[in-house]
């Protein structure tokens, strides 16, 4: 059964590989303009519009579609990217010293004949614990240019890892993509689509 990955996201593509999956990208042109305001319901959302988008596109074949969003979350207002380095810096300065929330929503989709006949759609949450940051820092990361395409402004695998003091449930979900839980969801619907054969 053919996987797509409906991601340009390098972390997610290195994630899916890492659990062992081939599988092909396919970048989703959905709209991502949305007004949902809660981070659980905003994630699975645009998740299942990057599937669905890219699961339309296959009319005649047979796959499985693997799309996510993720963000960040502090006091239940969502940080999205940076818009500048002021924008960095406000988030940073917010996140420091403080336990903030990382939400990853991952829609699976089963494509047979071009039809959608399985779907599944979920979240992850997980607690991240900043140590305190000084300006001296935050300055610091900023120049380094890693904190500008990054939710909340800093990436957990890359040099924003000396920040975080603790974490309560999955890395890698942190990272863009639940590992344990795409890979449980997606041999489910490996194993109903040869059910189905």
């Amino acid at each position: 059964m053919k996987i797509i990955l409906a991601s340009g996201s390098p972390r997610r593509k290195e994630l899916l590989a890492q659990a062992g999956y081939e599988f092909e990208i396919e970048v989703s042109d959905a709209d991502e303009n949305i007004k949902e305001t809660a981070p659980a319901k905003l994630v699975c959302e645009l998740a299942s519009r990057k599937g669905e988008a890219v699961a339309g596109l296959h009319e005649k074949d047979s796959c499985i579609v693997v799309a996510a969003d993720t963000v960040v979350s502090l006091d239940g207002n969502i940080l999205g990217k940076p818009e500048n380095e002021e924008d960095a810096e406000n988030m940073l300065a917010s996140l420091s010293g403080r336990i903030h929330q990382v939400y990853t929503g991952e829609a699976l989709f089963l494509v047979q004949n071009g039809q959608i006949t399985e779907r599944q759609v979920f979240y992850e949450c997980t607690d991240v614990k900043f140590c305190p940051l000084n300006k001296e820092e935050i300055s610091r990361y900023i120049a380094t240019g890693e904190p500008m395409d990054k939710a909340g402004a800093y990436g957990i695998q890359g040099k924003a890892a000396v920040f975080i003091s603790g974490i309560r449930g999955d890395y890698y979900n942190v990272v863009g993509l639940p590992v344990c839980r795409t890979a449980c969801e997606l041999e489910k619907m490996i194993a109903k689509a040869q059910e189905d054969r």
